[in-house]
């Protein structure tokens, strides 16, 4: 217990040294204090500059002392502990009051000039704290006058101490609403303060996203340009020393310096053609299949080079997951892609498990096939990195850095995900999401059709494109919105910034009415 205590009094020290007036004392806290200041100045004055009976001198030199001494105690209490200040105004509440109900019961009673200290009581503690607190207040205030000149109503009648009274609780009443209404406006500006961060934190993200793909745009123009100018000769290269190769003893140096040729003319081919697959507009032919055929040929084109590496492979593929709108071949090549990483992974043999079922994120069902290996891992750190084009952690040398660039990108063409599980060690899982929308929800109401976006207007113009239209209407937020994973097409996604703030996103996702 005793670290603790210790931990936390250092805790309090280093806050308090950071603490000053303007940090810890807000506005209302200067207010008081200064309110205060003048009351201590204005009694003092009034003791000293009118003509007073000793006795009477003497209880307001002590009441005003008494004032003194809570009112620094407050001023300290708030400095020290700003976060608690709402229990000590109102610990300060009946003091304040008791300092008025004597200093009017010591000046005069019903007829002490001090009595608009209830007014300014009722309403400062009305403003602070709402209107329930304030007509407290007013309440303890008529209580406390009532009894000021011990319940005599043969110096103030009856009902002139009536209107006195109900004019604290009208001032309670509307400076209490008024108040409440300037909390509620602070707190709505304060969240949309805090909407408004965000917003411009998510600009500020999907601008530097705009950048980077501007800088691989430019990148990939450039690769294209070299790969093309380098691919001819290469080619040439390659023929010449495939036909040297045949012709060459099979004992001789010179056939094992062409066949060093010829292995590193197809490596470099094979670099050559993951270059052009990035970097090329590539047309995909998407249509509803389902993806276990593309999983099953990809194993069978494997099987041989598993085998041959001492890699297992497992395959549990799910026959009642939905059709897709997908392309063949290029599903086909992603798979490829993520075998190929998973056996690089596992240079001395293990397991590698191929499998699709249906997974359902940001409120929609996915088609998903999984790509598991049983390999080394990847770094926490570098798990973020990994879909970066031309980065990689195999050896230099050793592949390109395209191959999950590419992956990417074809999900990104099918207006899916593709995530990556790994732990160093325990092998690395990379899984792929088709978004599926139910044949049902094509006789639904579309985003399009709700928001009026305008968009089948502008169907085929590239820039006014948008991922949802036409097949994915009712999954919007997870094709063309702020859960993509990719640049924002929807135009409606663009401006708010978070679909979930979205009309629509509302209506269909959480209240189920369209």
């Amino acid at each position: 217990m005793r670290p603790n205590r210790l931990k936390n009094f250092k805790d309090w020290l280093e806050s308090f040294s950071t603490c000053s007036a303007r940090t810890c004392l807000d506005l209302t806290d200067l207010g008081f204090v200064a309110l205060r200041l003048v009351v201590l100045l204005g009694g003092a004055g009034w003791v000293l500059f009118s003509d007073l009976p000793p006795v009477l001198v003497r209880e307001m030199a002590w009441l005003l002392l008494y004032f003194a001494a809570y009112g620094l105690l407050l001023t300290l209490l708030l400095y020290l502990f700003p976060q608690r200040k709402r229990v000590f105004y109102l610990i300060s509440l009946f003091l304040d009051l008791a300092f008025v109900s004597l200093l009017v019961h010591i000046s005069g009673g019903y007829q002490s000039p001090f009595t608009n200290g209830f007014y300014l009581m009722t309403a400062l503690y009305s403003f602070y704290y709402g209107v329930l607190i304030g007509l407290g207040v007013a309440l303890l205030s008529t209580l406390l006058y009532f009894v000021s000149e011990g319940i005599d109503f043969s110096i103030l009648h009856w009902t002139d101490f009536s209107v006195r009274a109900a004019f604290l609780f009208l001032l309670a009443v509307p400076i209490g609403m008024f108040s409440q209404k300037l909390q509620r406006d602070k707190e709505t500006i304060s969240k949309i303060n805090r909407d408004l961060e965000d917003s411009l934190a998510s600009i500020k993200a999907l601008q530097d996203r705009l950048v980077e793909a501007e800088k691989l745009a430019a990148i990939g123009r450039l690769t294209a340009d070299v790969a093309h100018e380098i691919r001819n000769p290469l080619t040439s290269i390659g023929g010449f020393a495939r036909r040297l190769h045949k012709q060459l003893a099979d004992d001789s140096a010179e056939k094992e310096s062409a066949g060093v040729i010829v292995a590193e003319v197809d490596r470099l081919e094979s670099i050559l053609k993951d270059l052009l697959t990035f970097s090329r507009e590539t047309r995909f032919n998407l249509e509803l299949r389902r993806v276990n055929n593309a999983v099953r040929k990809a194993i069978t084109l494997w099987l041989e080079p598993c085998d041959q590496q001492g890699v297992k492979i497992r395959e549990d593929l799910d026959s009642d997951i939905p059709r897709v709108l997908c392309d063949r071949d290029q599903v086909r090549q992603a798979v490829d892609n993520l075998i190929n990483n998973a056996l690089a992974a596992m240079p001395e043999g293990g397991e590698l498990r191929l499998s699709t079922g249906m997974e359902r994120l940001y409120q929609v069902d996915y088609v998903v096939i999984m790509v598991s290996d049983s390999g080394h891992g990847i770094p926490a750190d570098k798990l973020e990195m990994i879909f970066e084009a031309f980065y990689s952690t195999k050896k230099i040398g050793v592949g390109t850095g395209l191959g999950l660039s590419i992956c990417k990108k074809i999900m990104e063409e099918h207006n899916g995900l593709i995530l990556a599980e790994s732990a160093l060690g325990q092998g690395s899982t990379f899984k792929l999401y088709f978004p599926y929308q139910p044949p049902a929800e094509a006789d639904k109401m579309p985003c399009w059709e709700f928001h009026q976006c305008g968009v089948k207007k502008t169907e085929g113009a590239a820039q006014f494109r948008c991922a949802a239209y036409p097949h994915y209407g009712r999954i919007c937020w997870a094709v063309a919105g702020t859960f993509c994973g990719k640049k924002i097409s929807g135009s409606i996604a663009q401006k708010l910034g978070d679909c979930e703030e979205c009309e629509f996103y509302r209506k269909v996702v959480i209240d189920k009415e369209l």
